[in-house]
């Protein structure tokens, strides 16, 4: 699915997209834990950095409940027929695969794909090393897609569907990105989740590259309001989940995983 504006047509538009206004924290009229008002463009120019070579944007998606950045790295080739974007640590205490991400960001160029990287989908949880973001919220159970209430708790799915500032700079994000693939990152459970997902050949492709196993899992809270029943209901592309295992080795997250990853999105590195 070809993205549905230029490279510096997207570029633009999610500079634009990172134009954000929050209450800064003890004003008249601020919430509890609201961050700092600001209006900015963080898109960065299209030259590589020298430290980065594979970095072609760097862009600013939203902030967390807390006021914390969230941040996408464009890698690769804007022109690509190939677009994808790939996220980790939506549960802050689901850290590990975001090494994957970084390793990606911080390595050599990439060619033959459009891709975009959101290493920490929850910088308030993560700085918590916490499942859920500032407010409680299980972000996994938050999107508009079969959400539904549930208790107060590790899953909590939050006041309303789509409530959470996180996931709103998510979904706004790959509405603008429209890929053709995604790709979401989460531990412990070791494997691609074939849940209405198995016979695609993305996930047949991630299940050979990084030598995991298809398997259906079952949420213990029900599966409700998730990413991957948001995107793969609203948007063309294909999203699947990669469950890694409880303690991946650094080997296989820093060598065997991103070269896996890239191969089975159609990119490579130069």
């Amino acid at each position: 699915m070809p993205i549905l504006v230029g490279a510096a047509g997207l570029g633009v538009a999610l500079a634009m997209l990172s134009l954000t206004a929050v209450v800064q924290p003890g004003a008249a009229g601020a919430a509890p834990g609201a961050g700092v008002q600001t209006a900015r463009a963080t898109s960065a120019p299209a030259a590589r950095a020298p430290s980065r070579p594979a970095v072609v944007e760097r862009v600013v998606i939203g902030q967390s409940r807390r006021g914390r950045d969230l941040i996408a790295y464009r890698l690769g080739d804007p022109e690509a027929s190939r677009s994808a974007v790939v996220v980790a640590a939506m549960h802050g205490d689901e850290r590990k695969p975001a090494l994957i991400l970084r390793t990606l960001r911080d390595g050599r160029p990439i060619e033959g794909l459009d891709l975009w990287v959101v290493p920490n989908a929850n910088p308030d949880g993560v700085a918590r090393k916490a499942r859920r973001n500032a407010r409680g919220v299980d972000l996994n159970r938050n999107y508009p897609r079969r959400w539904k209430r549930s208790k107060r708790g590790s899953t909590w799915s939050g006041p309303s569907a789509g409530s959470e500032p996180e996931t709103k700079a998510m979904m706004r994000f790959l509405r603008r990105v429209d890929p053709d693939q995604v790709v979401s990152f989460h531990q412990p459970l070791n494997g691609i989740d074939t849940s209405g997902t198995g016979n695609r050949p993305l996930a047949r492709r991630l299940a050979k590259q990084l030598a995991l196993p298809r398997r259906e899992f079952s949420c213990g809270s029900g599966c409700h309001g998730t990413l991957s029943q948001w995107f793969n209901h609203r948007l063309d592309g294909q999203l699947v989940t990669v469950e890694l295992g409880r303690r991946p080795s650094r080997a296989y997250l820093t060598k065997k995983a991103p070269h896996g990853l890239l191969k089975a999105l159609g990119g490579r590195r130069v």
